[in-house]
């Protein structure tokens, strides 16, 4: 019981703190100059960055997708002799998951720069 007092003592001491601290060291007034990006002393150039075309992410993430589930292959080719016809069915039902998602990618045209 008094652990949940003093639970409830805690959050209200700390977000006390945090409206006092807010209004002490807060902003006072703003103003259009004061809210303008400040980029070296100078005004800015442009309104902001140019966001990089979505492909370029689709590609990337198609990349580490594939990349990272091919490391997965090394460790088994390692042990290939060991691990026996169980192993070698998993791992062509392995090889077979990742070609589907090959050629659904595919028929997506995720692999087209341009459309």
């Amino acid at each position: 019981m008094i652990e949940l007092f003093l639970v409830f003592l805690v959050f209200g001491f700390v977000g006390a703190l945090m409206v006092v601290v807010n209004k002490i060291l807060g902003p006072r007034k703003t103003n259009p100059t004061k809210e303008m990006p400040y980029e070296c002393g100078s005004p800015p150039l442009q309104e902001g960055i140019n966001p990089f075309p979505i492909k370029y992410y689709l590609v990337a993430f198609l990349f580490l997708l594939f990349d990272i589930e091919v490391v997965f292959l090394f460790p088994w080719a390692l042990v290939f002799k060991e691990v026996g016809m169980t192993g070698v069915i998993l791992m062509f039902a392995y090889i077979f998951i990742l070609l589907m998602g090959f050629i659904y990618a595919w028929k997506k045209g995720a692999f087209q720069w341009e459309k």
